[in-house]
């Protein structure tokens, strides 16, 4: 067993760090690379299966979970926004743009590689 995986296993992929103010915040430990990230997918319709959304994002890398985002916590019941958010350890980079089950979706994440919706290419918007 590496190094890395004894700490991920001992600290439950979370530990404390002490800054030189004193000051002590929890920080995330996890492997180099891309990492685990939570995407957003928008214009995707509410019926589309989750076994769909599974097989189109399997390329990318490992899903853990697949939520439907609601509207705001204000209101008296939670509806669905339309919104999916999805926790994926990627192995590459989810395209800002992809189609699935027929659907023309919008991905989103901290760190994705910006591209122009229209064309695909990255440079201008």
């Amino acid at each position: 067993m590496t190094s890395t995986y004894k700490t991920l296993g001992t600290t439950n992929g979370h530990a404390d760090c002490r800054h030189v103010t004193g000051e002590i915040s929890q920080v995330h430990i996890d492997f180099a690379g891309m990492g685990s990230r939570r995407v957003t997918i928008t214009n995707l319709p509410t019926e589309v299966p989750e076994r769909t959304i599974r097989a189109a994002l399997a390329q990318y890398g490992e899903i853990k979970t697949i939520q439907d985002d609601t509207w705001s916590k204000a209101y008296r019941y939670q509806v669905a926004n339309g919104i999916k958010v999805i926790t994926i350890n990627l192995t590459k980079h989810l395209p800002s743009r992809m189609t699935i089950a027929g659907n023309r979706v919008l991905t989103s994440y901290d760190s994705q590689t910006l591209v122009c919706y229209g064309c695909g290419e990255t440079g201008h918007m």
